[in-house]
């Protein structure tokens, strides 16, 4: 590892706009167990990167660092982008939670989904 330089990385929706709405697409398909909504619109990923390999950056957190799904949603997400439609990389996920998850992080239509709004 001595020696290696660290790739740099673009913004996605930046760098490829038809591989970003594919991901997201693919990001929505992804749900929470525990709330009837997909992973993108309940505010659990904070940045989609790409470096000149075609490896993608998926930043996330999840509603609490005591989720239950802890364990289960980062690889559903992992999945979802290594199986985007047009995508023929490597995905590597970061999970952080700071900033913490909010509500303020919901889309609309998670919150009129949830009855919120």
């Amino acid at each position: 590892m001595f020696g290696r330089k660290k790739k740099e990385r673009f913004n996605l929706e930046e760098k490829n706009p038809e591989l970003h709405k594919q991901v997201i697409r693919s990001l929505r398909m992804v749900f929470d167990p525990e709330i009837p909504v997909n992973v993108y619109d309940l505010g659990l990923i904070y940045n989609l990167d790409i470096d000149e390999d075609n490896k993608i950056y998926v930043r996330i957190t999840l509603t609490a660092p005591n989720c239950p799904e802890a364990e289960r949603i980062p690889g559903s997400i992992q999945k979802a982008v290594e199986e985007t439609e047009g995508f023929d990389g490597q995905v590597d996920i970061e999970l952080v939670f700071d900033p913490p998850w909010t509500r303020e992080n919901m889309s609309t239509a998670a919150l009129l989904a949830l009855g919120l709004i």
